[in-house]
């Protein structure tokens, strides 16, 4: 019997199988997940094979090779990794410049990781119906930022009618990830969506301007409309994870654009002579931001650490 996971609940699985019928599923006592140390072996999006007992419990005894996955550093294991979802067809991250703030080194994190495993990123800003008039012009700042490296953006409300019926259309037929922290709006914008969807959603701490954990474990639903939402727990950091050192660059389009360029082919883009990204950065073709960004995950994977604060 086969079947995708469409719920993780702690030590178990929701499983839809090929025929539409949902059953709950364990791990066989002998399974073992290929190639890569995770704390989670079997994911979100997942196809896999399952097999019941004599008393009809469901089991997973195998897992079907992935289309792609994208994965972050275990906060508590740094050595390992979570897979968050697989078989995507696209990302969608959701952005607030406040209530909460996410940082550019969040955003650059998710979208050098999305890079890596040639995922379609979007950046969703969400709660424009809150914004001041600083709010407004650094929102637009960022998104000509992103734009200009090639991510579409798009302002939005989840309490706009008009923004929901725009964010269907790119929804419609794919299985999409939704990302971002606590307190972004993930929940609301699912229950708007699929209104019979049930996503608990809780109001930011004001006093920390930090969202609070409504999403606990992560799970696929389907849209009326065709395709399938993930949502997932709000994340606080995002630790890279499986980039080699000079590889990281090639996840940030602009700088391994003039990479290229460089009198060395290992460039780290530091301080060797010769090199074209410092040169882009003096000419403002590169944002500094962003160069920070690829230095900050450069520092992480040469001290081998997981830095929550992004």
């Amino acid at each position: 019997m086969r079947g995708i996971v469409v719920k993780n609940t702690g030590n178990s699985y929701q499983v839809k199988t090929d025929d539409g019928q949902w059953t709950e599923a364990k791990l066989k006592g002998n399974f073992r997940l290929k190639d890569i140390q995770s704390t989670n072996p079997v994911a979100i999006g997942d196809f896999v094979l399952l097999e019941k007992n004599p008393e009809g419990l469901s089991f997973i005894y195998e897992i079907e090779d992935r289309k792609n996955y994208i994965v972050r550093r275990s906060s508590n294991l740094s050595k390992q990794s979570h897979i968050i979802a697989a078989n995507l067809d696209q990302t969608f991250l959701i952005v607030t410049v406040n209530y909460p703030i996410t940082t550019p080194t969040f955003i650059d994190r998710f979208l050098a990781t999305t890079e890596a495993y040639r995922i379609p990123a979007f950046l969703l800003f969400n709660k424009t119906d809150r914004y001041n008039k600083q709010d407004a012009e650094y929102a637009g700042a960022l998104i000509h930022l992103y734009e200009t490296i090639g991510y579409p953006c798009y302002r939005m409300s989840a309490k706009q009618e008009k923004d929901l019926s725009f964010i269907e259309n790119r929804l419609k037929g794919k299985v999409t990830l939704l990302s971002g922290h606590s307190g972004v709006g993930k929940s609301t914008l699912v229950n708007r969506l699929i209104p019979d969807a049930g996503q608990k959603t809780q109001e930011i701490s004001e006093y920390h301007n930090k969202g609070i954990h409504t999403t606990t474990f992560s799970e696929m639903i389907e849209l009326p409309s065709g395709g399938y939402i993930i949502d997932t727990p709000g994340i606080k950091g995002f630790g890279v994870f499986d980039m080699e050192g000079v590889e990281i660059s090639h996840y940030f389009p602009e700088i391994f654009q003039y990479s290229h360029r460089c009198k060395f082919n290992n460039c780290s883009h530091r301080k060797e002579p010769g090199c074209a990204v410092q040169q882009a950065i003096e000419d403002h073709l590169i944002s500094e931001s962003r160069y920070r960004s690829y230095l900050n995950m450069l520092d992480d994977k040469n001290e081998n650490k997981y830095r929550e604060a992004f």
